[in-house]
Order: structure tokens, then C-alpha cells, then sequence
């Protein structure tokens, strides 16, 4: 059951033009294309990339054979997650698997990883891909035990020319990843239920509106 509105938290970044994209990715703009005083009615024009603000990776934006965004149910986009604290990690370190609850623990349901870098409060600055990403072993880790992974920053895997391992290993097992959350220091506890809403699209990966409740 969908819980009291008062207990939801808003993960989602606001899509505006000319807001902050991956290096290189498409840059956003929104403009008028019908108004009221003209013709009655508003209709905008919203051009962006697949991989605009809080968004989800689908297998298919690394992975020859991966499967597009549209073949995700809902019921596959809920999920119950664990939050990591990563704070502590620098600009440009690598998050190791020590950080990781125990994954395969019977006693509790663990299908996402949310990795609280506290690089949500870079958005927007030359700092913001300077952020602390995993190590390779970390997202082996995930994808092996089923898990998918969700993160604050802009990628699992650090900006520039070293390849993508992290997507590699979630996007290569078929589990989506999430990036660009924020407002993570609004969850009230470690754990939460995280209901993700991507645009059901034909596409590598969607923008998509991320709430949680505990």
C-alpha cells in the first residue's frame, strides 16, 4: 500500500533547461511551442538526452544485447533498499566493497543499493564529476547477489577515459541502475522502499520521477 504523503521523499531532480548533463550528453531546453494569449492553450517543446537528471540506466545503454527501458513492469522498478553512507570517500576515490551490508543475509530483502556520496550538493559546479565512484569489485558484488544500485552522483563509474566496469557488471546482469538522486538526508533510516517511474520509452535509459518511504 502507497503510504501516508507525508512520509514520501522526493528523490527527483526538476527538469529546467539548461541544467547540469553528463559530459558531452545532449543539453535540455524547454521552450514554448503554443500559449495561452495566442492560442488557447500551452504545449512546450522539451528536447534532452535519454540520461537527463535523475534517471535510470537500462542494459541497453552499454550492453550490445541488453534489454531497453520499456521492458521494465513496475513491479520490476520497486524496490526495497539499503542506504550506504559514503561520505567519508574523497572527490575521484573508489567506494570498496567494505562499505556493502551483507547481501545475502535470509533474514532481510536487500534489492537496492543507494550510495549516499553526498555529491548531490556539487550539482551544478566543476566539482560535480569529481565524485566518489565504485570500485569494480563493489558492482560484482551487487550484480552477483541481484542487486541493483542507485547513487547521488552522476555515475557508478568515475568520468573520463577508464571505461565503464561498474555499469558493466548491473547493466551486463540486467539490473538497472539509477543515478543523480538526491534529498537522501531526508530519509529518516537506513533502509527504504524506492518506487522508481521512468518514461515508458523504447530507449537506453529515461529520465524518471524516484520516491521512497520507510
Amino acid at each position: 500500500m502507497f503510504p501516508d504523503e507525508s512520509a514520501v521523499i522526493d528523490l527527483t531532480r526538476p527538469i529546467e533547461s539548461s541544467m547540469p548533463v553528463y559530459p558531452a550528453d545532449p543539453p535540455v531546453d524547454i521552450t514554448a511551442h503554443a500559449d495561452i494569449e495566442t492560442d488557447g492553450y500551452r504545449v512546450s517543446t522539451v528536447t534532452l538526452g535519454t540520461h537527463t537528471g535523475t534517471h535510470i540506466d537500462a542494459p541497453s545503454h552499454t550492453e550490445p544485447d541488453g534489454e531497453s527501458m520499456e521492458t521494465f513492469t513496475p513491479r520490476e522498478l520497486q524496490f526495497s533498499a539499503h542506504i550506504v553512507d559514503c561520505r567519508s570517500f574523497e572527490a575521484n576515490t573508489l567506494i570498496d566493497p567494505s562499505v556493502l551490508p551483507p547481501l545475502t543475509d535470509s533474514a532481510t530483502t536487500i534489492d537496492l543499493i543507494i550510495f549516499h556520496t553526498g555529491w548531490e550538493d556539487a550539482w551544478g559546479t566543476s566539482q560535480m564529476t569529481d565524485y566518489p565512484a565504485l570500485a569494480p569489485q563493489t558492482a560484482e558484488q551487487c550484480a552477483a547477489a541481484g542487486v541493483a544500485v542507485a547513487t547521488d552522483a552522476m555515475s557508478p563509474d568515475p568520468t573520463g577515459d577508464g571505461g565503464v566496469p561498474a555499469h558493466h557488471a548491473l547493466l551486463g546482469a540486467g539490473l538497472p541502475i539509477i543515478e543523480n538522486i538526491c534529498n537522501l538526508a531526508s530519509l529518516p533510516n537506513k533502509t527504504a522502499e524506492v518506487l522508481v517511474c521512468p518514461l515508458r520509452i523504447d530507449a537506453d535509459g529515461a529520465p524518471a520521477r524516484v520516491i521512497a518511504w520507510s
